[in-house]
């Protein structure tokens, strides 16, 4: 079973049980135990109860001279709506390679929104035998991070309509006096973050009673465009009562209505801000940089323009570090941040993987995962992720079902919450060749970034041996470094093991550097084709919208960004219903925003809904505590 102290043998039941009730029959090790076996002491981390703990960001700092570990990305075929396992692959592989290869692990997560949980898709905590534990406290409240972000990115919004209302109502000698208010000797003074805006303003001046009438106007007034503001409030909540709203309908708001909305919370870009944050600094200045909108000259406004920056890292001061807990087998998790692949760029944290990759060592193996298919998270994985961490990962898992693969080959619609279609229950080899294009798409695109691609297939009960091959046979012929036939989810590390030995291989094989599909110095539009030909598509239409922002971002200096493009994850096309490899249709860009602080353009794809609303039957409905023992139920 290897040298880790921590690792815990399991009893696997057949058929395998619900995996609230898998994850309640094991008893947790206390987190100081998973700890100690990174060589973490106490003054390394804060613990947050029995089983978790924040790692302490000045660890990067104590471990700066050591070296790294392999560093492995789990992605997916395009999915149905059921999702085909990448999380419980991603924890499986890791159970693998810690429990029974005897590495040095780390599993970097990202954190599940409660939206999903209490909605359709339920937890993601992986599932079975391939879980993080406890996984009641993995899928609910963890340790405030995301009711951070919400605290955090509400302060903002009340700033915006603050300064909107005041600014309506008052004189600029009026705004200037309030905004520097005298001291007790009578004397004014600028707060070191208006020196910010000063700098912003070219105004050199460090007294406030030196300004110039035209000076103190640029200074307080901030003129913001009520009808440009992209920052929306934010709730970790289902609700799509909350998408479209008025505010401002209170009598002492005197009519300053206006219409916005909600998005739940992980669409925050102070999300976006967390997961592409590689220090405390770092993040100070990503967040007083985010831009909520413009003033009516066409200048962008900052949340440093606000004067609320400060104040936001406060906020976040603990949510920046990453939290650890452990898989049902007793190997480490880091989990960090939680940006949705189809509306972020849905990627764990890049300080959970610096720090994972410093205390595995060479030799070691992080593996963190991809939201979505590989043409969504694995590129976002690498096309903003490793710019901006400067990480270079040996290889890219693709995980695939033979359920999924039979849908793109032309099977019956696949639908959350009603039973499988029988094409799905029984052989039909010729259904899951045909959906392979989707499989080999994903592969040469992965492929092209320099990587080995190891390709996982989730083996479920009605998977039979010709089903199985052909897939193995297809992947290969579209040049993976090996396919492999998995069973984690019923057998737990057990049945990741020839995985294991596949990535651990390919990270020891690869041959070339990391290679990103676009560089950064060459415009949006360029940057936006280069990847809509990596879907299929034989070219970009861009509506007059989308046309208007992306002159205005170019005019305001934005243009060398990288792009986050917001795209269903049912198709490499806008289309949902488009499955297996479409290509030579036209991707519609129907309109063009920018997060300036996370520091990516995302170009809206369709229409991409950032508040999920409710089915009719949601989760909800099995959730309960046992009040005899305290214990959750019902989570799935």
């Amino acid at each position: 079973m290897g040298s880790w102290k921590t690792l815990r043998k399991l009893e696997v039941a057949s058929p395998v049980p619900a995996d609230i009730d898998i994850a309640n029959s094991v008893e947790p090790f206390h987190i100081s135990e998973i700890a100690k076996e990174l060589n973490l002491s106490p003054d390394h981390y804060d613990l947050y109860g029995k089983y978790k703990a924040k790692v302490l960001l000045s660890l990067l700092d104590e471990l700066q001279g050591s070296r790294d570990g392999y560093y492995v990305v789990v992605g997916g075929i395009t999915p149905t709506p059921l999702g085909e396992g990448k999380s419980t692959t991603t924890v499986g592989l890791c159970q693998a390679l810690g429990a029974f290869l005897n590495k040095k692990v780390v599993t970097c997560l990202r954190q599940p929104s409660q939206g999903p949980t209490f909605g359709i898709k339920g937890g993601a905590a992986g599932g079975g035998y391939s879980q993080v534990i406890p996984m009641d406290e993995f899928n609910l409240h963890l340790t405030g991070d995301i009711h951070a972000i919400t605290a955090a990115n509400n302060l903002l919004a009340a700033a915006i309509d603050t300064r909107i209302f005041h600014e309506a109502s008052q004189s600029d000698k009026a705004l200037f006096n309030r905004l520097c208010p005298p001291n007790k000797e009578g004397k004014r003074s600028f707060s070191d973050i208006m020196f910010r805006r000063l700098t912003k303003l070219g105004i050199s001046k460090t007294r406030p009673e030196d300004l110039t009438p035209e000076e103190v106007k640029k200074f307080a007034r901030l003129d913001i465009d009520p009808n440009s503001i992209t920052w929306r409030r934010v709730m970790d909540v289902n609700d799509r009562f909350l998408r479209k709203i008025s505010i401002g309908q209170g009598s002492e708001e005197k009519g300053m209505v206006r219409e916005t909305g909600f998005d739940i919370s992980v669409a925050s870009e102070i999300m976006a801000v967390l997961a592409l944050t590689t220090s405390l600094a770092d993040m100070r200045e990503r967040l007083g940089k985010m831009v909520i909108g413009n003033s009516k000259a066409g200048d962008p406004i900052t949340a440093d323009d606000l004067g609320v920056g400060g104040a936001l890292t406060v906020l976040m001061k603990d949510a920046i570090n990453p939290t650890l807990m452990q898989t049902l087998e007793g190997t480490p998790v880091l989990v960090h941040a939680g940006p949705f692949a189809n509306i972020a760029h849905g990627n764990s944290s890049i300080v959970a993987d610096k720090i994972a990759l410093k205390l595995v060592g060479p030799g070691g193996f992080v593996v963190t995962e991809a939201g979505f298919g590989a043409d969504i998270g694995t590129e976002k994985f690498m096309n903003i992720k490793c710019r901006y961490s400067g990480l270079t990962p040996q290889c890219a898992v693709i995980v695939a079902t033979i359920r999924a693969l039979k849908m793109h080959g032309g099977g019956p619609e696949v639908v959350a919450g009603k039973p499988l279609d029988h094409a799905y229950l029984t052989e039909n080899v010729a259904l899951v060749e045909a959906g392979c294009v989707n499989l080999a798409r994903h592969i040469a695109n992965t492929k092209s970034y320099g990587v080995n691609v190891v390709v996982a297939v989730n083996k479920f009960s009605t998977d039979t041996e010709a089903e199985l091959n052909a897939v193995r046979n297809a992947a290969l012929a579209a040049g993976a470094y090996d396919a492999v036939i998995c069973t984690h989810h019923a057998h737990g590390g057990r049945g990741a093991v020839d995985l294991g030995i596949a990535v651990q291989k390919a990270c020891e094989n690869v041959t070339q550097p990391l290679k990103f599909l676009y560089p950064l110095d060459i415009g949006i539009k360029d940057k936006i084709e280069a990847i809509a030909r990596s879907y299929g598509a034989s070219g970009v239409e861009y509506s007059e919208q989308a046309e208007k922002q992306i002159e205005m971002y170019s005019k305001q200096g934005f243009s060398g960004l990288p792009i986050c493009m917001a795209k269903t994850q049912y198709s490499f096309s806008h289309n949902a219903t488009a499955k297996g490899a479409p290509s030579g249709f036209v991707l519609p860009i129907r309109d063009v925003r920018a997060s300036i602080g996370a520091g990516f353009i995302y170009p809206l794809v369709g229409t991409m809904s950032t508040m999920p609303g409710l089915p009719t039957r949601p989760c909800f409905y099995e959730i309960d505590l046992d009040t005899t023992t305290g214990k959750v139920i019902g989570l799935s």
